[in-house]
């Protein structure tokens, strides 16, 4: 894709140059055509001069759109592991850019290209430190940069994107960052800047409860850096505010929402071992169909057939339903309780509707391929799957419908 400014319109006879690629301020790359007509034009003080007619365009390597995704959570809630979920379902292992910074940020596929938010920190560790703000906090990030830069590559055009250094908490030179066919931008704040809002095709939110997210925090942290339970719960509190001032409203702005709490099925549990998940589907949304459960828009409860689906104790329950969310008929599909056996699973996948597979079992396929990654064997896992498949869908009907528009339009 390009975008162009046409001076003039040359004759049909005429000469072409393409200049050398120059970058903006803001990071990105612009190209000039310069066309030279053959003939002679006659100026207001009647001398002939061949006069070029400039074409100043914006281009990338391709002509196909762009789709931006964005993911947004907090510290640890297991957007990475999206991530992964997410770019199996278009082919490909995401790696970082070959021959780049190793401390780059950016995870690059034959399809996609993830983009993390923390790159357009304003201020570095000591500088945050030394202005009292944390990373969640708006003042140390650069939101114009960031809505330039991704703006630039959904209109097809190559950025120099900064880099944060999560090693040495200091910026980075940048890296060029050309436009695939799916940017996703994952992070703390995806949909906080209401411009970076209006560019997304699509946006999630992982929405962790203050119970679990405790829980998983202390298994990580104390299992494996060796923290206190004091320095943990001290880490957390100082989080908290500007948690829920600038992280948890972006919620409200998601056209889905995997919410994750604690079970219901063991009374009074404080583990977060077994989990209850939420998928939050807001109706409405353009070439985005919510999942359903036996009969769209019915209020359902159902516990599978104990001979089809082995679960060990406390079991597995399924909800689904229509609600309300921040004002927004939603649909809702939830579950509590883990898989025994992932093979199983299609069992489940056989009840339900609009999952956006291209063949039957495809869910439980994805789920056995990535059995080891966390969340597996409960609605963690199940539904940022689903997600995925839901989000190929959605890019499979944007790119259809962006090759038909020229044609429409010549036929008018």
């Amino acid at each position: 894709m390009a975008i162009c400014t046409v001076y003039t319109t040359p004759s049909l006879n005429s000469t072409c140059s393409i200049s050398t690629t120059s970058k903006t301020q803001l990071g990105f790359h612009q190209k000039q055509v310069v066309f030279y007509s053959s003939g002679k034009k006659t100026s207001k003080r009647g001398s002939n001069t061949t006069s070029p007619y400039v074409i100043t365009c914006t281009t990338s390597a391709g002509d196909s759109k762009t789709v931006v995704i964005g993911l947004a959570a907090d510290s640890g809630c297991g957007k990475s592991t999206f991530m992964r979920r997410l770019t199996s379902v278009f082919g490909g292992a995401a790696e970082p850019p070959k021959g780049g910074n190793p401390d780059s940020n950016t995870l690059i596929s034959d399809t996609t290209t993830v983009i993390c938010l923390d790159d357009y920190h304003s201020l570095d560790r000591t500088g945050r430190k030394q202005k009292g703000v944390t990373a969640l906090d708006p003042r140390a990030n650069d939101f114009d940069l960031m809505y330039e830069q991704v703006k630039a590559l959904k209109d097809g055009i190559p950025v120099d994107k900064p880099i944060y250094n999560h090693v040495s908490g200091l910026l980075d030179p940048p890296e060029l960052i050309k436009p695939p066919k799916i940017l996703v931008i994952e992070g703390l704040h995806p949909m906080f800047d209401s411009r970076v809002r209006d560019l997304l095709d699509f946006s999630i939110y992982l929405d962790i409860s203050n119970e679990v997210k405790f829980a998983w925090k202390i298994q990580r942290d104390m299992a494996e850096r060796g923290h206190s339970l004091e320095s943990i719960k001290a880490s957390i509190e100082a989080r908290k505010p500007d948690f829920d001032a600038y992280i948890d409203p972006q919620k409200q702005y998601a056209d889905a929402v995997i919410e994750v709490l604690p079970t219901q099925l063991i009374p009074d549990d404080n583990e977060g071992k077994i989990l209850r998940v939420r998928l939050i589907m807001k109706e409405g949304v353009e070439f985005f169909n919510p999942v359903y459960l036996f009969d769209e828009g019915s209020t359902i409860s159902w516990i599978p057939c104990g001979r089809k689906l082995t679960c060990s104790y406390p079991g597995i329950k399924f909800f689904y339903g229509p609600d309300t969310y921040f004002g927004h008929e939603v649909s809702v599909l939830e579950m509590d309780g883990q898989f025994d056996r992932l093979d199983e699973l299609i069992y489940v996948e056989s009840h339900l509707s609009n999952i956006s597979t291209k063949f039957y079992g495809e869910v439980t396929q994805q789920m056995l391929k990535h059995a080891d990654f966390p969340g597996s064997s409960n609605g963690t896992g199940l539904f940022q799957t689903i997600v995925g498949l839901k989000i190929r869908d959605l890019y499979e009907q944007l790119i259809s419908t962006t090759a038909k528009t020229p044609v429409e339009a010549t036929k008018a």
